[in-house]
């Protein structure tokens, strides 16, 4: 069984949205990777699935590293019916994104000079 079906029937069990590290624990043994880092395989394997298929793809990345099945998320694949589509439009422009205010300087510290510091050398 391949990365991708155990990730997809994860999914289907629990109906939510996942993190990749929530995906991995509940997998356990059954990922048949046996890589030291199963979450890295996971995530990448759900990105290149999204990358390549795109709307065809099974899974669908519902925040920053939470992944759920297209299905479950109200958004049909494009080979079902048009009556049952959900069009999800994207933001119009970059503007609809909130405005971050500038950052404030951050006041610079005074300098010393070699002068001013006393000592300046190893005991010994």
């Amino acid at each position: 069984m391949s990365t991708l079906a155990v990730v997809e029937d994860i999914l289907r069990e629990t109906a939510v949205p996942m993190s990749v590290r929530e995906i991995v624990e509940r997998a356990g043994a059954r990922l048949p990777s046996k890589s030291k880092t199963p979450d890295t395989v996971v995530a990448r394997d759900l990105s290149m699935d999204i990358k390549r298929k795109g709307e065809t793809s099974l899974f669908v990345r519902t925040s920053p590293g939470r992944y759920t099945l297209r299905t479950l998320a109200g958004i049909a694949l494009p080979a079902e019916s048009a009556a049952t589509m959900r069009p999800v439009a994207p933001p119009s422009s970059m503007s609809a994104l909130p405005q971050r205010k500038p950052a404030a300087a951050a006041p610079s510290a005074p300098r010393t000079r070699d002068s001013d510091v006393q000592g300046g050398g190893f005991a010994g």
